[in-house]
C-alpha cells in the first residue's frame, strides 16, 4: 500500500496500535530536546520517576530562553539543569551557543528519526525529514526515561509545492500563504507534508523555516523529504553521513491536499494579533516602523541573516527605526564575523544581540509604546513582545531589512536592490559549548537545586462527584501566553509554579487567581483552540496550583489538552457550542459518577443553579482514562 512520508516513519516507530486516523499508537522516540523555560520542569519530573538513565539515542537539553540573568534565579535554573543532565547522559548546550531548533538543525537532527521536544517549533526539524513533534515537558521526560511517546495518528495535508520563489519572496512568505489558506485551526489533529516539483527548490533552511510555523497551524508536525539539499546541508555540517534519502510513494493519498504554486507568492506579513492574520505587504502598505527585528527558531539561518546583510550593506538604518538582530547559532555568528557580514550590519545602525530567543519571547528589546514592530518571528500575539499596545507584524528577513532602510513596511520589489545568491558555506565543527556527561551518574553527580526552584504541584484522584465553580469565561483563541504570561519578568520563575500562579491569566482577568483562591474546585468556559501557542506546561500546571480541576471549552490546542490532561484536568467541548452562552461566572457545576463517566464519549455536567444539564464530549483514550482516574501523569507512573 502507498504511503505517505508522515506515515512511512511513524511505521518504522512503531512499538503499539494501529497506524490509521484516530487511533491511539505508541512510537519509539530516537531523540529529545528541551529548553529552559520549559526545562526546569521536565527535569524536576525526571527526577521524580527515579530514572538512572535516559533511554533516547540522544537527548540535549538546551538554554536559550531565560538567557537575560538580572539576578540569581536564571543561573540556578541553567546549573539545576546542567547538574540533572549530566546525571542522565543528557548533552547539555550553555546559554551563548544559540537556539534549540537551530542547533539541533545543525549539529544532530537526521532525516527519518523521531524528535520530541518540550518546545512547540520542534517541528523544525521537519525540514531534515524527520518526524518532530512538541510536547507538554512530562512527555518529553517520559520520552526520555521509556524512549516512547503516544499519539493518536493525526491525518496527513499534502502541502503540493510548484514552481519556484522569485526575488523577495521567501520561505517565510510560503508559510505565511499556508497560514492564510487554513488559519491557526487548520492543522489541528493534522501532518503536514509538503511534497512536489517545489520542493526541490527550497533550501533545508528554508524548509525548516516552514515547518517551524506549521505550529502557528496547530499541526502535530509538518515534514519535508529528505534528498539532494539535505544531503548538501548535512555535508555543509560536517555530517554528511546523516543522510537518508527520504520521499513519499509517488501514488500516496493524502486527506486532503492544498496547491501553492511558489511562483505566483508575494511578500506577506501577518498583521496583529495573529500569526494567520495575513495580508500582501504591497495591500497593507507603508505604515510608520519604529522597531526591526530578525532573528527566533523562524528566521535566523545563515541564509537569512546573510540575506539581510546584503540587504543593508552601505545604507543606513532609517532615523525612526531600531534594528536588533539576533543570530541563529554562535556558528553562524562566527562564520558572519569571518566573512565580514557582521560589520556590514553594525555599521548599518544594527544592534547585534546574544544568539538567544531573546525578542520573541518577550526577552528583552520590547518595543515602544504604541509602537509598530516588524519582527521575522513566529507569533504576535498581543502583548507578547513585553508592550501591551505595540502592533506587531511578522514579516521575512528580507522584508524586514528593507524595511529597516526606509522606516515603513515595504515591499522590496518595489526597490533597486537586488539580492545575490548566498554561497553555500562549510562550517567548522564547535562543539566548546557543549558539555558532555561523560563518567557521570547518579551517585557520583548531586542535584544543584537553588531556592527559586519549587516542586511542581500534584493533583488528586479523580473524585465520584466532581464538582467546581466557574471562575472564567473566556473567548476563542485563548493562547499559552494569555494564561501564563511569558516575559522578561516572569520567565525567571519557571521553576517557581506558586509564584507564577499570581500572574495566570493577567492579560485577560487580573481577578483571577483571588478568585480562584475564594473557591474550593474551580473550572474555566472557554471558546475555540483554547490553548493555543506555545507548550509551555506551565499554562496547566499553574491553573492546577489554583484549584482548577476542569476545563469546559468549543475545542482545544493539541499540546494544552495533553498537558491538561497529563495534570489530571478534565479538558471537555462542549456538544451544543450554544451551550457556551449559557455559562457564566459563579456557576457551580457538577459531574456525578464522574469516575464512570469520564470512560464515555458524552459526559453529562450538571448546572446546579440554572438546573439544566450540559453535555459535554471528552472523547479520551484508554492512556488518557487512566491518567485522568489517578489525578494525571505522575501519580499513574507512581501507581503503576
Amino acid at each position: 500500500m502507498s504511503q505517505t512520508l508522515a506515515y512511512k516513519i511513524l511505521e518504522n516507530h512503531l512499538i503499539s496500535g494501529t497506524l490509521a486516523p484516530g487511533e491511539e499508537i505508541t512510537i519509539k522516540i530516537d531523540q529529545t530536546l528541551t529548553q529552559d523555560s520549559t526545562g526546569t520542569m521536565v527535569y524536576l519530573q525526571l527526577e521524580a520517576m527515579n530514572v538512572d538513565r535516559i533511554q533516547t539515542e540522544l537527548s540535549v537539553a538546551y538554554i536559550d530562553h531565560n538567557t537575560l540573568q538580572t539576578g540569581f534565579q536564571n543561573a540556578d535554573d541553567h546549573e539545576f539543569i546542567k547538574s540533572v543532565a549530566k546525571r542522565h547522559g543528557v548533552l547539555f548546550s550553555k546559554p551563548g551557543n544559540g537556539i534549540c531548533h537551530q542547533l539541533h538543525l545543525e549539529n544532530f537532527g537526521i532525516p527519518g528519526k523521531t524528535l520530541l521536544g518540550s518546545d512547540s517549533h520542534t517541528p523544525t526539524g521537519g525540514g531534515l525529514g524527520m518526524i518532530a513533534i512538541g510536547a507538554g515537558g512530562l512527555d518529553v521526560a517520559m520520552a526520555m526515561a521509556r524512549g516512547t511517546y503516544s499519539l493518536t495518528v493525526p491525518r496527513v495535508i499534502g502541502v503540493r509545492l510548484t514552481g519556484k520563489l522569485k526575488p523577495w519572496v521567501s520561505a517565510k512568505d510560503v508559510i505565511l500563504y499556508v497560514l492564510q489558506q487554513l488559519s491557526v485551526k487548520g492543522g489541528v489533529g493534522k501532518i503536514v507534508e509538503y511534497c512536489g516539483e517545489g520542493v526541490k527548490s527550497l533550501s533545508v533552511t528554508d524548509r525548516a523555516t516552514i515547518t517551524n510555523m506549521g505550529a502557528e497551524l496547530g499541526a502535530t508536525t509538518s515534514v519535508f523529504p529528505s534528498d539532494e539539499e539535505t544531503r548538501a546541508y548535512l555535508a555543509s555540517q560536517g555530517r554528511e553521513e546523516s543522510f537518508v534519502p527520504l520521499a513519499a510513494d509517488a501514488d500516496a493519498v493524502y486527506d486532503e491536499i492544498l496547491d501553492v504554486d511558489l511562483s505566483s507568492l508575494v511578500p506577506f506579513a501577518a498583521k496583529p494579533h495573529s500569526p494567520d492574520n495575513v495580508d500582501s505587504v504591497e495591500n497593507i502598505g507603508e505604515i510608520a516602523v519604529s522597531q526591526v527585528a530578525i532573528g527566533s527558531c523562524t528566521n535566523a539561518s545563515y541564509t537569512d541573516l546573510m540575506k539581510a546583510a546584503a540587504i543593508l550593506k552601505g545604507r543606513k538604518v532609517a532615523d525612526n527605526v531600531s534594528l536588533v538582530i539576533a543570530p541563529g547559532s554562535s556558528k553562524i555568528l562566527s562564520k558572519m564575523a569571518e566573512n565580514g557580514a557582521l560589520s556590514d550590519l553594525i555599521d548599518a545602525g544594527a544592534r547585534v544581540i546574544e544568539c538567544a530567543c531573546g525578542p520573541c519571547i518577550g526577552m528583552g528589546q520590547s518595543p515602544r509604546s504604541a509602537g509598530v514592530s516588524l519582527r521575522t518571528f513566529n507569533r504576535n500575539f498581543k502583548g507578547r513582545s513585553g508592550t501591551k499596545d505595540a502592533d506587531v507584524y511578522l514579516v521575512s528577513p528580507e522584508t524586514a531589512a528593507i524595511s529597516a532602510i526606509t522606516g515603513v513596511l515595504t515591499d522590496g520589489r518595489k526597490s533597486d536592490i537586488t539580492i545575490p545568491e548566498i554561497p553555500a558555506e562549510t562550517f567548522k565543527p564547535n562543539d566548546n559549548f557543549i558539555v558532555y556527561p561523560t563518567g557521570c551518574n547518579k551517585s557520583n553527580t548531586p542535584v544543584e537545586m537553588g531556592p527559586n526552584i519549587k516542586p511542581f504541584p500534584l493533583n488528586e484522584a479523580l473524585p465520584e462527584t466532581l464538582d467546581a465553580v466557574t471562575v472564567l469565561v473566556a473567548g476563542d483563541n485563548i493562547t499559552t501566553d494569555d494564561i501564563m504570561p511569558s516575559d522578561s519578568r516572569l520567565l525567571p520563575f519557571r521553576s517557581n509554579v506558586p509564584h507564577l500562579s499570581n500572574y495566570c491569566f493577567e492579560t485577560i482577568d487580573t481577578e483571577f487567581p483571588a478568585r480562584c483562591h475564594e473557591v474550593d474546585r474551580g473550572v474555566i468556559i472557554g471558546g475555540s483552540n483554547y490553548g493555543q501557542g506555545s507548550s509551555r506546561e506551565h499554562a496547566a500546571l499553574a491553573p492546577l496550583y489554583l484549584g482548577i480541576r476542569f476545563v469546559i471549552a468549543k475545542s482545544f490546542a493539541r499540546i494544552h489538552r495533553s498537558n491538561l490532561i497529563n495534570s489530571g484536568i478534565l479538558p471537555l467541548t462542549f456538544e451544543n457550542q450554544n451551550d457556551y452562552d449559557n455559562l457564566t461566572l459563579g456557576r457551580t457545576l457538577v459531574i456525578e459518577n464522574a469516575r464512570e463517566q469520564i470512560k464515555n464519549d458524552v459526559i453529562i455536567v450538571k448546572c446546579q443553579d440554572c438546573g439544566k444539564e450540559i453535555r459535554t464530549v471528552g472523547n479520551f483514550s484508554e492512556l488518557e482514562i487512566k491518567m485522568l482516574l489517578a489525578g494525571g501523569k505522575i501519580n499513574m507512573i507512581k501507581g503503576e
